[in-house]
């Protein structure tokens, strides 16, 4: 696809709607992380620097048409074919103003691109909160009311509220935890207050999970851990996030499996009790928060650990 054909293309398929549908549609103020904005609904031509509202959108049954491109590998849900809009940290500006976006979406990462990205065309800012389900009921809502997807949001949002209900009850009686993140060989903890992305909220907050530290930042001061302190605190269970698979590191480093394999850590209650929990490195990393499939894969991910304990 030619840089300029984009919206030529779409423009071209939504010409053969009739006139009337045409003319009904209708202007929806979004209340977002920044501020507000006035959307069209059923946008033509949407661009998406958050890959939760794409998942969303695509979830829905609704098109994106642009995105960053990614370094590691796609998840099924996303669209093989979409337009190289430039990195989450630096939008191709030149790209979206030939295509002329009906709707940019940013989210985490992508958010300080708001407001040259608000001059371009109709932008929304849908960085998770503090709260998983809260920000994830939200942005749903905000998706299906422009996509003209209410009935489906709905739907979907009961079905992941009703398997957090029952996984809650399965968390608190399983023990205490820590999630842990492995980089580079290194090992950090994610405090139960770290929102970003979704990484320890949703387990910690949304799901109950009791914190074998009380309060992580002070316990670590923000630096990485050893096995050592791993042995010591010994959780009930860890969960596993390995950074370098999501970004897809070069330079062959050690799987996080790999680097949790040593003495010190057979001796932890978890690891004998196979209460290690491996979680999708762009579920779980490359995602700021979660889109519906996501969200439900996550979900999907701490039944099974508890389900096989």
């Amino acid at each position: 696809m030619t840089k300029h054909c984009l919206r030529r293309i779409v423009l071209m398929t939504a010409a053969a709607l009739s006139v009337s549908s045409l003319t009904m549609a209708q202007e929806l103020t979004v209340s977002h992380a920044q501020g507000e904005t006035v959307v069209a609904t059923g946008p033509e031509v949407v661009f998406s620097y958050d890959f939760a509202s794409i998942d969303t959108l695509v979830t829905l049954g609704a098109e994106v048409h642009g995105a960053p491109p990614l370094t590691g590998a796609a998840p099924d849900w996303l669209p093989p074919e979409l337009l190289n809009i430039g990195s989450l940290f630096e939008p191709d500006y030149e790209e979206i103003n030939a295509a002329q976006p009906d709707l940019i979406i940013v989210a985490g990462r992508s958010a300080t691109a708001f407001p040259e990205l608000s001059r371009m065309a109709p932008t929304i800012d849908l960085t998770f909160g503090g709260d998983f389900l809260t920000s994830l009921q939200h942005n749903t809502r905000v998706l299906g009311q422009i996509s003209g997807k209410e009935a489906e949001a709905e739907a979907a949002l009961a079905d992941i509220e009703a398997r957090v209900a029952d996984l809650r009850e399965q968390v608190a009686e399983g023990g205490d935890g820590l999630v842990l993140m492995v980089n580079g060989g290194s090992l950090s903890l994610l405090a139960a207050d770290n929102a970003r992305g979704g990484r320890g909220s949703l387990l910690y907050q949304t799901l109950g999970l009791v914190p074998t530290l009380e309060d992580v930042e002070s316990a670590t001061h923000g630096e990485p851990i050893s096995f050592e302190f791993l042995l010591r605190h010994d959780p009930d269970w860890l969960f596993v996030i390995d950074r370098d698979a999501a970004i897809g590191t070069d330079g062959g480093a050690q799987p996080a499996a790999a680097v949790l394999d040593n003495d010190l850590m057979r001796q932890t209650s978890a690891w004998q009790n196979d209460r290690i929990v491996y979680l999708d490195p762009f579920n779980w990393y490359i995602i700021t928060g979660a889109g519906l499939t996501s969200a439900s894969e996550m979900l999907d991910e701490i039944a099974a650990a508890y389900g096989r304990d």
